[in-house]
């Protein structure tokens, strides 16, 4: 089994409290864990992926800009890794990680992440991040769909709403077929 970690979504619009679309205390409860999985995949020789969105001001052709307000700007502070999370993101080797912008919920949809990772011969994609229920769970819907084994780090995901959370965790695991640890 050849591995990848992918984090989603984890800056400060969605994390911090002065985010324009934030998950406040869920969120901000799962940073250190997260920082804590970063060091160790990267310890372990692991891929790292960033998954982050990358909007633009104004972008009216964005289908999200119906759903939620102006959020993850490119070049914004919003748009930025979060707390302990970027300061581990930081140490990784550039080798050993990828950055995808991505404007859609799932970090496979038109961006070049199903290529790097076959390069490198990933069979297993393991999801940290956030929203549960938004971009991790569209994640790992194309990573089921395009073949991967999906690993969800329950420690290190969350969302805005603890409902929705559950049930994507639960979807992930009964339908998609994903290993929740």
């Amino acid at each position: 089994m050849k591995q990848a970690l992918i984090v989603i979504d984890f800056v400060n619009d969605f994390v911090d409290d002065k985010g324009s679309l934030t998950c406040g205390a869920p969120a901000q409860k799962i940073d250190g864990n997260i920082a804590k999985i970063v060091k160790d995949y990267a310890d372990k020789g692991e891929f790292i992926v960033i998954a982050n969105d990358a909007h633009k001001a104004d972008d009216k052709y964005s289908p999200e800009s119906g759903f939620f307000p102006a959020h993850c700007i490119k070049g914004t502070w919003g748009a930025e890794v979060y707390g302990k999370t970027l300061k581990a993101l930081e140490k990784v080797s550039e080798k050993q990680k990828l950055t995808v912008e991505k404007q859609r919920y799932s970090a496979f949809c038109g961006t070049n992440l199903d290529l790097k990772l076959r390069e490198r011969k990933v069979d297993t994609v393991c999801l940290t991040g956030v929203c549960t229920d938004i971009c991790v769970l569209h994640a790992a819907i194309d990573a089921y769909n395009l073949g991967y084994k999906v690993r969800v780090l329950e420690s290190a995901v969350a969302s805005f709403d603890g409902e929705a959370h559950k049930f994507a965790l639960k979807h992930m695991k009964n339908v998609l077929g994903a290993e929740v640890v």
